[in-house]
């Protein structure tokens, strides 16, 4: 069995999709998630369709998010997918700007917006308008985890960061963080807990938040980068300080 990553084109939203609310009702901070962003539910055929279409307006709409679908090549079906906004230039505030969760109203939408609105508010601390590779989520559906699926996206993932020379950022999930540090990411001191009231958690729940700076940043951390105002990483010229020492 291999698995191979490709870019999903239109008749794959569906197939697509379905992998990421599987791989969602499988882990147990995806399953919150769910329920807070889709709180009417997402298994129904008549929500499916709607979810399509509406996938597809915004495929029509955006110039930097990209999906991408994880194939069994034995039988061509999509076990999985990725999700990524590619930032290769600055952005205005208003390119940045956050616009919340729209198809929610009332309570729903406060509740869906206590939870999102602090990763915005941080990606912006963070990272403001330099270029970037925001990964939105990795998803391999149950049948397929612990088969490699989720490592070819990962491995994707890390060189794509290395093709572009762009930092790659992830919310990692409690079960997650293990992994992406052992496929080099850096842990970052800080960190989002959300309140157990808002999730409805016996207690608050800290997201792990994941840099991966591309081979051309030479060693550089996160931090390093960050701290020389963040260098063009396009051309091999700086220097960290594990090579100064």
């Amino acid at each position: 069995m291999v698995h191979v990553v490709l870019p999903a084109l239109i008749p794959d939203i569906k197939k697509c999709y379905e992998a990421y609310f599987a791989a969602f009702h499988n882990d147990p901070m995806g399953e919150i998630m769910l329920q807070i962003l889709f709180p009417g539910g997402v298994d129904s055929p008549e929500f499916r369709e709607e979810h399509a279409k509406g996938t597809l307006a915004w495929w029509h709409q955006s110039d930097t998010q990209y999906t991408y679908k994880c194939v069994d090549t034995d039988n061509g079906e999509i076990v999985g997918m990725g999700l990524i906004d590619v930032f290769f230039r600055r952005r205005s505030a208003e390119e940045r700007a956050n616009h919340g969760v729209p198809w929610l109203e009332g309570a729903a939408r406060e509740r869906a917006e206590t939870i999102l609105n602090p990763l915005h508010e941080m990606r912006e601390s963070l990272f403001g308008d330099q270029p970037y590779i925001y990964a939105h989520v990795i998803g391999v559906i149950p049948e397929h985890q612990g088969k490699q699926a989720g490592a070819a996206l990962a491995a994707w993932g890390l060189n794509f960061c290395d093709y572009t020379n762009l930092p790659i950022y992830f919310e990692a999930s409690p079960t997650s963080v293990g992994l992406y540090e052992k496929l080099g990411y850096e842990r970052l001191k800080e960190t989002i807990v959300h309140k157990a009231e808002t999730l409805g958690t016996p207690t608050d729940v800290s997201v792990p938040l994941m840099v991966k700076m591309p081979r051309s940043a030479n060693c550089m951390s996160f931090y390093e980068w960050k701290e020389k105002g963040y260098p063009s990483l396009n051309a091999a010229t700086v220097t960290s300080k594990k090579q100064k020492l």
